[in-house]
């Protein structure tokens, strides 16, 4: 037993700690959301792998999947574990809970905590998939990391979040002191843009695709679906028009092959879903993102349209990947879940409000504390219902 009273521990603007017992408190209400709306149990995915589970959409749609249809789920992502004193990250404890509720609710869960881009924890999912599961109808791929060995060639990239041809200069917030400041941000090179595309884009994808129907376990009508965003203008230098949206264009052609290759082999199919921009220890890193999104959660939440990952991925399963789709896809063939987000009432109030933004205004103009509410919330700090002067125990494992 290793019972601590575990406060928030940050450096600078991020958690350095996570509480387990918060985050549980997470997991349990993400839970709530999906079944507590309508439900088919004879629709929807009944074997999933989700490649990058462990917050944010990753996790959602790990949820969704398992509490929505029932689903045996697989999920992978690269998490620390407790030592000693130390808790674990939170993504670690996210999936802790996941199982702790799983096997209470009589639903299959298994995970595997390693590096998704190699070639050891590919093998080892076939090989649960193969004894464990049976042949997959749905994989999701949500991985969001900064770097990437390649597994051919043993080849380090690093990504980096900067826009592409010139320098940008934009507003963006100082997330330890809360005032808006203004950045400029250098132009890539040419070595970054393509590290950044080597790490975001969609080789590693592919690769597990590949190798799924090398070794027979793509289920008849299979369908894989990677998580992309788009964005209003005024994030696109650094975002879609900048080397995270150079990593995404090349996801997008990898859909479109993949697409091919699922529909001739087992009549399934590849697409992209653009998401709603959502608080993630991910998007904290991009400049200017933060102020976007504090302005926005003002918006939507004045107009109550907002939408956490958990709401998404309840569209994404019920509109997409059961029985009779009934969402549409975009010219391009995507899955639009940002279509809230991006409603010209919607963006048309947040471009006013941003031309205006500054340190002095930004409480009634966006909505910091509530970024940053939930930005503490990822790691399991500041849930309603959890008791944080009580000890709880850290070394927990499923």
């Amino acid at each position: 037993m290793s019972l601590e009273v575990v406060k928030q521990r940050s450096r600078g603007f991020i958690c350095v700690n996570a509480h387990p017992a918060g985050c549980r408190e997470n997991v349990r209400q993400q839970i709530r959301t999906i079944t507590s709306g309508s439900r088919r149990a004879d629709a929807g995915p009944k074997n999933v792998i989700v490649v990058g589970s462990s917050t944010g959409y990753g996790l959602a749609s790990r949820i969704a999947a398992a509490w929505g249809s029932g689903a045996r789920t697989l999920g992978i992502f690269f998490e620390r574990s407790p030592e000693g004193r130390k808790t674990a990250t939170a993504g670690y404890y996210n999936n802790v809970a996941l199982h702790e509720f799983a096997k209470a609710d009589g639903l299959f869960a298994a995970s595997i905590n390693g590096d998704a881009f190699t070639d050891d924890v590919k093998r080892s999912a076939v090989q649960i998939v193969r004894q464990q599961m049976s042949p997959v109808d749905l994989v999701i791929y949500s991985l969001a990391a900064p770097k990437r060995t390649d597994p051919a060639s043993g080849e380090v990239h690093n990504s980096v979040l900067k826009p592409i041809g010139e320098a940008y200069s934009s507003k963006s917030i100082d997330l330890s002191t809360g005032k808006v400041i203004h950045v400029t941000i250098p132009p890539a090179d040419e070595k970054e843009i393509a590290d950044t595309v080597a790490v975001m884009g969609g080789d590693d994808w592919r690769l597990w695709m590949e190798l799924l129907l090398k070794e027979g376990l793509l289920a008849e009508g299979a369908q894989t679906i990677a998580y992309s965003y788009i964005g209003p203008e005024l994030t696109w230098p650094i975002y879609r028009a900048g080397t995270v949206g150079r990593a995404k264009e090349d996801l997008e052609r990898t859909a479109r092959e993949l697409n091919s290759l699922l529909k001739s082999n087992v009549g399934g199919e590849a697409l992209i879903s653009i998401n709603k921009a959502v608080v993630t220890q991910a998007s904290a890193a991009i400049p200017v993102v933060p102020l976007y999104m504090s302005t926005l959660l003002r918006v939507m939440g004045m107009k109550g349209v907002d939408e956490e990952p958990i709401d998404q991925m309840r569209r994404l399963f019920a509109d997409y990947l059961t029985d009779g789709r009934k969402g549409a896809l975009d010219s391009e063939g995507r899955i639009r879940l940002d279509d809230r987000e991006m409603r010209p009432e919607i963006q048309s109030d947040v471009a006013a409000r941003w031309a205006q933004l500054e340190t002095e205004n930004l409480a009634t103009l966006a909505d910091f504390e509530g970024y940053t509410r939930r930005f503490r919330n990822l790691f399991g700090f500041d849930v309603p219902g959890v008791n944080y002067e009580e000890p709880v125990e850290i070394d927990v494992g499923w």
